[in-house]
C-alpha cells in the first residue's frame, strides 16, 4: 500500500440481505438500444464497469456482498453481454455518455465508479466529463496509462481479425488452444495467469455481430503499436477525488508498471498490488478485493466538486512534466503522441 489517505472515523455499516431476484439481468432502452444491467442493494451508489469483451457477469460473485451496504449497478456496456450490439461509436467518451444516461434513468445522481481494464478507462473518462457526478474512483488493471498492452490485442486490431476470432471458435481448435493454456500455466508464465479468462472472453463472441462490436471497441483504444488513448495528460484533475488503484503484479494484459505510473500522476491516490494475480485480481482474491472496496468507501468522503475548483485546476494545468521517477520522459512523450479523448 502506498500513500494511504488519512481515514475518517468509521461507522458500522448497515447490512441487508440481497434477494436472488435482485441479481438477475434487467433491461431498459436508451436511444433506441437495449441496455442490460444488474442492480442490487440499497445505500450509496457503487457502479462496476467491466472490461472489453466481458460483461456484468464478471462481478456476479462480488455483487451480493457489496450490495449489503451499497446500491450496486453493473451494466453490460453497449456491444457487450446482453446489451445490443449496433454499428455504433464505441469510444471511451461514448461509453461515459451512455453510463451517465443509464444512471440518470435509474435515478442515480452520483456514484463511486469501479472500472476494470477498458472499464477503468471508461470510469476515468466519466470522472473527466462528469466530475460533479463522481464520488470516488477505483481503477482496476486500467487501460489508458502506458502504450504497452498484450500483443494478442494488438494483433486483433489488425485487418483480418474477424477471421482469426472465428477460427478460434472452430470445434477442432479447442483441444490445441486448451493444451497451450495448460502448458503456459504449467510453466508459470504471466500469460498463463490470464489465459483461461481471456479465452472465456472469446467464448462470449458467438456470432459475427458480437465479434464486430468487440473489434470496433478494441480499435477505438488499441492499434498495432499498442494503446492509443491516454489519461496521463488529465490525471492531475483527480486532485481532491478519492482514488484507489488495484493491480495484479503478474498482469499480462496491462503491465503493473502502469499502476505505478498512474499512481504517481494522480495526486493523493492509493495503490494496492495483488501479488501473484494477473489481469483479474478481483477473481484471484475476491475477499481482499471486496474488503478494500468496502473499507475505501467507508473511510473516505465523496469528492467535493465545485466549478471554481475545476476552473482553477484547468488554469494551473498539469504540474511541470509530472516529474517523478515513475512518470518519466518516456511516459509523457507517449502520452503526447496518443489521443486525449
Amino acid at each position: 500500500m502506498v500513500d494511504t489517505p488519512q481515514p475518517r472515523p468509521a461507522r458500522p455499516p448497515r447490512l441487508r440481505r440481497v434477494g436472488d431476484g435482485e441479481l438477475q439481468v434487467r433491461h431498459l432502452v436508451l436511444h433506441g438500444y437495449r441496455r442490460a444491467f444488474r442492480m442490487a442493494g440499497e445505500g450509496p451508489a457503487l457502479v462496476l464497469v467491466h472490461g472489453i469483451g466481458d460483461s456484468s457477469a464478471t462481478w456476479a460473485e462480488l455483487i451480493p456482498d457489496l450490495a449489503r451496504t451499497h446500491t450496486v449497478v453493473a451494466p453490460d456496456l453497449l456491444g457487450h453481454g446482453a446489451s445490443d450490439k449496433p454499428r455504433a461509436d464505441y469510444s471511451v467518451a461514448a461509453y461515459a455518455n451512455g453510463l451517465r444516461d443509464l444512471l440518470s434513468t435509474l435515478g442515480i445522481e452520483s456514484a463511486t465508479l469501479v472500472g476494470h481494464s477498458l472499464g477503468g478507462g471508461v470510469a476515468m473518462q466519466f470522472a473527466y466529463q462528469f466530475p460533479e457526478r463522481t464520488e470516488r474512483l477505483v481503477l482496476v488493471s486500467a487501460g489508458g496509462v502506458g502504450r504497452e498492452v498484450n500483443p494478442g490485442l494488438r494483433l486483433v486490431s489488425l485487418p483480418g481479425a474477424h477471421l482469426a476470432l472465428s477460427a478460434l471458435r472452430l470445434p477442432g481448435m479447442r483441444f490445441p488452444v486448451g493444451l497451450a493454456v495448460r502448458l503456459m500455466k504449467l510453466l508459470d508464465t504471466d500469460l498463463g495467469q490470464d489465459a483461461p479468462e481471456l479465452l472465456t472472453l472469446v467464448d462470449a463472441l458467438p456470432d459475427e455481430t458480437s465479434r464486430n462490436a468487440f473489434i470496433r471497441t478494441l480499435r477505438a483504444v488499441v492499434d498495432w503499436r499498442g494503446q492509443v488513448v491516454t489519461m496521463l495528460d488529465r490525471c492531475y484533475l483527480t486532485e481532491g477525488m478519492p482514488t484507489m488503484l488495484l493491480w495484479g503484479d503478474r498482469d499480462s494484459v496491462v503491465p503493473v508498471r502502469h499502476a505505478y505510473g498512474a499512481h504517481a500522476a494522480m495526486p493523493g491516490s492509493r495503490l494496492e498490488i495483488f501479488e501473484g494475480a494477473g489481469h483479474f485480481p478481483f477473481h484471484t482474491d475476491p475477499a481482499r478485493f471486496r474488503a478494500l472496496i468496502e473499507e475505501f468507501t467507508r473511510t473516505t468522503a465523496p469528492a467535493d466538486w465545485s466549478r471554481d475548483r475545476w476552473r482553477g485546476l484547468l488554469s494551473e494545468g498539469r504540474p511541470g512534466a509530472g516529474a517523478s521517477p515513475a512518470v518519466g520522459e518516456r511516459d509523457l512523450k507517449e502520452a503526447g503522441e496518443r489521443s486525449a479523448t
